[in-house]
């Protein structure tokens, strides 16, 4: 039985849905964001703390609320890095969110499911990824912090003057939700962190008042972020399912729902695992906020279909559609705590051909990127466009 034929239940579901017309593997995208990429040592410099960051997380519960249809519970709780200094200009707001993922770090669960796998016993491939993708986690197993896999960008992000929060998506990893229903959540949950946000920043009195924690001691971190972040000035980015949850909250039939006072003005899907099944393509239209792609040519889960439906759903875009194919990049090192050298449960290298990959051109096999050299590129790329869209001066 091939893995793609395993039950549902077995929960490792590909997020590759769809493969487009043929012609479309040859599409090479080599134009960088319009406003040119800083180097990759200067973005390095300036994530090592020439400006200083601070890192604080919340957590209202992993229940905090529950999913329509299925009652599933999702958590509220995300990551936060922001500068020290918050007495200048409000700063904008990035909200990164990602995507897929195993949620509860269970390495016995792990071994039986890889066990289970290799002897095509799906029944117990299935009990074991249960375990791997419960919510809330077993007593006693920690949740798989995917959040904290960009704190390497989030960083870089803070430095140039952002305040980036990265939500937990858990909850919505482990339910039961399929297609433009996983979209649609992940959408939600960017709006109810914007909303957390919204009431924060204008007034002071937000659930999140009180709730901050310092990231390193978990001790009460008290950080007035009133009148310090612009919520005009907001960005969406999302990885693999969430970056098209991130390209279907600013689409044009949701932008009503938007938490009043919000003006989401750049959209940014890294390696995006759209649902190219749809059948109700306005979905996903947006024509008013400036969306850009990024899709690495080693992405063992995510095809050129990701390019050529984005520029579907932009094609009446006036506000400008970006693309840029990465050299040697896969889809799990964009995380940090889905690759390997994490060592977390279930992190691994999603490359068809680990080391070396081909070009969506069917040329020979070409070097795979490490994974320091592919986050200083997309810490570079994603700080370009941002900068250019949610800063006055185009450096801060």
């Amino acid at each position: 039985m091939k893995h793609d034929d395993a039950p549902a239940a077995a929960r490792r579901r590909p997020l590759r849905t769809c493969t487009l017309a043929a012609a479309t593997a040859a599409l090479i995208l080599t134009h960088a964001m319009a406003a040119g990429p800083v180097s990759a040592s200067a973005a390095a410099s300036d994530a090592r703390g020439t400006r200083g960051v601070a890192t604080v997380t919340y957590d209202l519960g992993e229940r905090a609320y529950r999913l329509p249809g299925t009652g599933a519970p999702v958590e509220l709780a995300a990551t936060v890095h922001y500068p020290k200094d918050l007495r200048a200009t409000p700063r904008p707001l990035v909200v990164l969110l990602h995507g897929w993922h195993e949620t509860c770090a269970d390495p016995a669960a792990a071994a039986a499911r890889s066990a289970a796998e290799r002897a095509g016993d799906w029944d117990a491939y299935a009990a074991a990824g249960q375990k791997l993708f419960s919510w809330p986690c077993a007593p006693g197993t920690p949740p798989i912090p995917s959040n904290r896999g960009y704190d390497y960008l989030a960083e870089e992000l803070a430095g140039r003057g952002f305040v980036v929060v990265s939500p937990s998506a858990n909850g919505i990893n482990a339910a039961e939700v399929f297609g433009d229903d996983d979209t649609s959540a992940r959408a939600d949950l960017i709006n109810r962190h914007l909303a957390l946000w919204q009431q924060l920043t204008t007034s002071g009195r937000s659930p999140l008042t009180g709730a901050f924690r310092d990231a390193a001691t978990g001790k009460p971190r008290r950080v007035d972020f009133r009148h310090r972040v612009d919520l005009h000035r907001v960005a969406t980015l999302g990885h693999s399912r969430s970056g098209a949850g991130a390209t279907w909250q600013a689409a044009d039939r949701h932008r009503a729902q938007w938490p009043e006072g919000v003006e989401v003005k750049a959209v940014m899907a890294l390696a995006p695992a759209y649902n190219v099944m749809t059948e109700d393509t306005a979905a996903y239209e947006i024509t008013k906020t400036p969306l850009a792609v990024v899709l690495g040519t080693c992405d063992g889960q995510v095809g050129t279909e990701a390019l050529t439906f984005a520029a579907k759903a932009t094609a009446r875009s006036t506000a400008g559609f970006q693309q840029l194919e990465m050299p040697g990049a896969n889809h799990n090192y964009f995380n940090t705590q889905w690759s390997p050298l994490s060592g977390q449960v279930a992190a691994h290298d999603d490359a068809a051909h680990p080391g070396q990959c081909t070009g969506r051109s069917g040329s020979p096999y070409a070097p795979q990127q490490t994974e320091t050299a592919q986050r200083r590129a997309t810490a570079a790329h994603i700080t370009a466009f941002l900068r250019r869209h949610l800063t006055t001066d185009g450096r801060r």
